[in-house]
């Protein structure tokens, strides 16, 4: 099906009269139109081929839940491959200032350069709009899975967004401004040579009380309005006294704030309507995840860290093709896949669109579209039950000794589409 909604970058951003921005009121709530305008970034690699099959879930589902009454118009973006080949550059400015106006957004998988020197386009994206929270929940919708009985797995990472190493305070092995750095460390402070040795790298790792203490209030509040029960606060400050030992001893201090004094507790067993936090090392948190992974409903912890965290979570329930993602600051979002961009199977049209459709719906339920979401979730759940989806998905089963049917990446999402 051809929708009318989706306007295409055409040598520049195209603006639809129909359509209308989503507010930021003063208290950082949304004000959403009916008709409002959302840019998405199709993104690198298999991006082209499951940002398309998202956008069709997407208007299905809000169709189906509305009728006429509600509708997103979706203009596209450029960033990353896309916009150095029509722009000369991997991030236009024109981009970050239309994701500002919209104040809500969506994007598939951009690539990374390795080993290299520059940012991140993700982590520029992410401090664009001050997006200091990454949210990912982690649940098992009835797919291949590693380990016995998935049902178990249903926990939210809260990754911080805008601290730690993903700041990109870098200097490369033997570049001059490297040495200088090691010479402040070695001369001024008292840093061993054997710490530092000349031919070292180093990264900086900041991380401070106001970024950890807004981020920690986040998770509280989203944990509250929920429902949970056990949040667990992550970081390994047994070694990193300075870093993530003062994340974890802030976010203790959060708890006795007086939003959330006698609704969060720190030992105990948390009655109807508070929630327990507790403290856990990382590589215990690690261990937990895979032996007794119902332990914890919310996972609160730093960048580096909630990186790991949320891949291994994606993985007891089939990997990170199966887990949404959103970076949620003081009003402005933006969601995307959680996988990356998977060039070796690009253009295939074999690619699971999962994980950027369930952010799909995830950005739904943001701007308060929770029924069109709902759809979104029922449609995934029958397509799995039938045993339907593309060639991982399929492939799962088999291996299961299962019959299942592969999809091509549009097939699959028509199926979602279809079961709503």
């Amino acid at each position: 099906m051809k929708w009318d909604n989706i306007f295409k970058w055409e040598g520049k951003v195209a603006l639809p009269k129909e359509g209308q921005f989503i507010k930021l009121k003063e208290d950082k709530s949304l004000e959403v139109p009916d008709n409002p305008i959302i840019p998405y970034i199709e993104g690198d690699g298999i991006g082209p081929e499951i940002a398309p099959a998202m956008l069709h879930v997407v208007n299905t589902a809000v169709e189906r839940a509305y009728a006429s009454s509600k509708r997103i118009f979706w203009v596209e973006l450029l960033a990353g491959d896309k916009a150095e080949e029509k722009t000369g550059e991997r991030m236009p400015k024109q981009t970050l200032e239309f994701l500002r106006e919209a104040v809500v957004s969506i994007k598939g998988p951009l690539g990374t350069p390795v080993g290299k020197g520059g940012k991140s386009l993700n982590a520029i994206l992410r401090q664009s709009m001050d997006f200091y929270s990454a949210i990912r929940p982690v649940y098992w919708l009835g797919q291949p899975s590693p380990i016995p009985n998935p049902g178990r797995v249903n926990v939210a990472v809260f990754r911080e967004n805008s601290d730690d190493v993903y700041m990109s305070i870098e200097y490369m092995p033997k570049a001059e401004d490297t040495q200088r750095v090691r010479r402040f460390f070695l001369e001024e402070m008292g840093v061993s040579e054997d710490a530092l040795p000349p031919d070292c790298g180093i990264t900086v790792k900041p991380m401070s009380e106001f970024k950890t203490k807004r981020h920690v209030r986040k998770a509280l509040r989203w944990a509250l309005e929920n429902g949970k029960k056990t949040v667990a606060i992550v970081g390994k400050g047994n070694i990193m006294k300075a870093t993530e030992g003062a994340f974890m001893n802030w976010a203790f201090e959060v708890a006795e704030e007086s939003e959330f004094k006698g609704r969060v507790i720190t030992k105990g067993e948390p009655l109807e309507g508070q929630v327990l936090m507790v403290k856990v090392i990382t590589d215990q948190m690690l261990m937990q995840l895979v032996l007794k992974p119902e332990a914890y409903d919310v996972i609160v912890t730093q960048n580096l860290n909630g990186d790991y965290i949320s891949d291994l979570a994606s993985a007891l329930v089939g990997g990170p093709g199966f887990v949404p993602s959103g970076n949620i600051g003081d009003g402005y979002a933006l969601f995307e896949s959680t996988h990356g961009t998977a060039y070796d199977i690009a253009g295939k049209g074999i690619a699971n669109p999962l994980s950027l459709t369930l952010s799909g719906a995830m950005l739904l339920e943001y701007i308060g579209w929770k029924e069109a979401a709902q759809l979104i979730y029922a449609g995934v759940k029958r397509a799995i039950e039938e045993r339907l989806g593309t060639p991982d998905i399929a492939g799962g089963f088999r291996k299961m000794g299962l019959h299942a049917k592969d999809l091509s990446t549009m097939d699959f999402a028509q199926a979602i589409a279809e079961r709503m």
